[in-house]
């Protein structure tokens, strides 16, 4: 969430951000209420000086006295009001886009900045994954559909088992070399969570909601983690404070009708290991470059080829300051999948969350940093791992690194 101080004080900024990011804000009505908010505040702290001289002085009667709380307390609710409506609009804006990100007006503008591994070419034609599977054994779609309906699947023996081993291995690296906490939080939250997290109110058609209980499922453990410390001042030498955690995820891909219908690339339902960082200002874009090095590790240890692509302003998410993502080779499928997305949020989710931190034992409390990026996305890696390790005879070779998970070097 942006300071309306902020957006007061850097109004062309602010536009121009908007702007570049294709984003639809008024940023005139923002303007609007906040003028309008101010004038009231004054013509309140006017009213309140005046009963107080009078009550000073004695100089109005009972009927001047009862009239002039009646006109405080009418302007009390306005202001309240126009609090609430300025509340609402500041919750749409976008954050801003640092300014070394490209300018760009769609993801054709991003830019691939490194790769790694070769996307070799086999001797045989490459199977996408949901023939693979299928032919396998691994996976039902038949069942997933009878169970839910469409962009559901089910795992079954050998890929329910590759899918447990590459999330323990994930975690285990991330926690045993990478230095984070793994915490596992819960799968539904509260409302206020998802404004702090910024998915809310912008994003509420992509959620799934319980109506009863007003708990929202989530959609990455992003949302759950940012929340840790709401509204807590950290103490002085505490931060960087690094998380990862496991979740399943929950999407109604509103957005992608139509998109990848076949496999496992889209679902409403997913598993995701997630990582996060809170920090300290002055080292967030260090810690940016940290945490995509984090997944980097991972894609090399599966020794699966990837490549690193720095995102322009218009395909930003919309808490992000800077992001890369980071997509593996996909040779059935033919193309580059999208397994995370880091990215800096710079002070905008501890704004809305008011997560603070002391610099040093006697200084001002100031808001942190906080960093996201998937440690990987689940249903990619699988596509990637099962669709560059397979043979000619349609088995699937293990990578080495998840054999002890797995307990087997072939699935056949």
């Amino acid at each position: 969430m942006l300071d309306i101080k902020f957006i007061r004080e850097n109004t062309d900024l602010i536009r121009e951000a908007i702007a570049h990011r294709r984003d639809t804000t008024s940023l005139d009505d923002i303007l609007g209420v906040d003028a309008e908010r101010r004038k009231k505040v004054s013509e309140l702290e006017e009213l309140r000086r005046e009963r107080k001289d009078s009550a000073r002085m004695k100089q109005t009667s009972a009927d001047e006295g009862r009239d002039l709380r009646v006109r405080i307390r009418g302007m009390e609710e306005e202001v309240r009001s126009l609090d609430s409506q300025l509340n609402e609009l500041l919750l749409q804006v976008p954050n801003v886009p640092q300014a070394a990100v490209p300018v760009g007006s769609s993801e054709e503008d991003n830019a691939v900045i490194r790769s790694w591994g070769e996307t070799k070419s086999t001797p045989f034609p490459p199977r996408p994954h949901w023939e693979l599977a299928e032919s396998l054994g691994i996976i039902s779609f038949e069942w997933g559909v009878k169970l839910s309906g469409t962009r559901f699947y089910v795992l079954k023996g050998m890929g329910a088992r590759l899918q447990r081993a590459l999330i323990a291995f994930m975690l285990d690296l991330h926690t045993r070399e990478h230095g984070y906490q793994e915490v596992y939080p819960p799968f539904m939250v509260k409302k206020q969570c998802l404004f702090g997290s910024g998915n809310l109110p912008k994003f509420a058609d992509n959620l799934y909601h319980d109506d009863e209980d007003d708990l929202w499922f989530v959609p990455t453990a992003e949302v759950p983690i940012t929340n840790l410390h709401r509204d807590e001042i950290i103490t002085p030498g505490t931060l960087p404070l690094y998380y990862v955690a496991y979740t399943a995820c929950f999407r109604r891909e509103k957005m992608s009708a139509g998109k990848d219908t076949r496999g496992i690339k889209r679902g409403h339902q997913f598993d995701k290991v997630e990582m996060y960082k809170l920090t300290e200002p002055a080292a967030s874009n260090d810690e940016l470059e940290k945490m995509v090095g984090n997944a980097e590790d991972i894609c090399r240890k599966l020794g699966l080829p990837y490549r690193i692509v720095e995102l322009c302003t218009a395909d930003l998410g919309f808490s992000s300051t800077k992001s890369y993502d980071v997509e593996m080779w996909a040779p059935g499928c033919g193309e580059w999948l999208e397994v995370s997305s880091c990215s800096n949020c710079g002070d905008f989710q501890a704004r809305r969350t008011n997560i603070r931190y002391r610099p040093s034992p006697d200084a001002r409390p100031q808001f942190v940093h906080t960093l996201n990026g998937s440690g990987l996305a689940l249903p990619r890696v699988l596509i990637s791992v099962m669709e560059n390790y397979q043979n000619a005879d349609g088995t699937i070779t293990v990578p080495e690194v998840l054999r002890p998970y797995v307990g087997a070097e072939v699935i056949k």
